[in-house]
């Protein structure tokens, strides 16, 4: 089994089947990297649905993400209502509660690549609706990564890549097709890895379940007078000021307030 160098983490919503079956068509096989895919679907989705309609269209080999190692050349596609979050060469699956009114979240996905390899992390939005996937390319973006959004003006819905472009600078904007040859290029490159800002590291573990501590997140947020709809813990605002985002609720769910 090979270990890939870099981690490259997709999110897509509304329209995101054509545009994944463009982007994984464009993929080399010799690539020093693995592939993860979260795609907003109903709960009630067969789990292997999106597998079948990309692996037509791909040389690498597709797959539904288990808990298991990540292998170079794969692509890990999450399953329905199941967050799927990537550590230090391994898969993990979690059922913590919804993140942006989605399980799995293109959010939680974001940050553990963040967490766990910094700058070899490759972070892509395409098109979708509302704004899943923006704080999570901002923690790629802050632990070194490189930050990639199709182009609005071509993504049949265009508020997710507009949603990054309007919180934050990204690495690259550009259409579908320029997207295959740009990641090969860059995973040619042997970028120094260095640590995640730590609140990046706590969040991914309180997603993980790994942090369940007050102390731990009182470090990156204050505790806000609302609850997660989804859990009913408390919730917790982390501020984002530097980079002039909105307070990004934390769910909480070791216990309720």
């Amino acid at each position: 089994m090979k270990t890939p160098k870099f981690i490259i983490v997709v999110g897509t919503s509304a329209g995101g089947m054509n545009a994944l079956i463009e982007l994984v068509s464009q993929l080399k096989e010799n690539m020093d990297a693995a592939f993860f895919i979260v795609m907003h679907l109903s709960r009630t989705s067969i789990s292997d649905f999106l597998v079948h309609r990309l692996q037509p269209h791909t040389s690498l080999k597709c797959e539904v993400a288990e808990d298991a190692s990540i292998e170079k050349g794969h692509i890990y596609v999450a399953a329905p209502n199941q967050h799927l979050l990537v550590k230090k060469n391994k898969i993990i699956l979690g059922r913590g509660p919804e993140e942006n009114r989605w399980r799995p979240s293109i959010d939680v996905l974001f940050r553990s690549a963040a967490a766990a390899y910094s700058t070899r992390v490759i972070g892509i939005v395409l098109t979708g609706s509302l704004d899943d996937g923006t704080t999570g390319m901002l923690a790629i973006k802050r632990s070194g990564g490189t930050c990639m959004v199709q182009d609005p003006n071509e993504a049949e819905y265009p508020d997710m890549p507009l949603s990054v472009l309007n919180n934050m600078e990204v690495d690259y904007c550009m259409p579908l097709h320029q997207m295959g040859e740009t990641i090969f290029e860059i995973t040619q490159t042997n970028p120094e890895e260095i640590a995640a800002p730590q609140d990046v590291i706590i969040e991914s573990e309180i997603a993980e379940r790994v942090v369940v501590d007050y102390e731990h997140v009182k470090q990156i947020g204050e505790k806000s007078i609302y609850a997660c709809p989804d859990c009913g813990g408390g919730l917790w605002d982390i501020p984002q000021t530097k980079w002039k985002i909105r307070p990004v609720p934390l769910p909480y769910w070791a216990f309720v307030f």
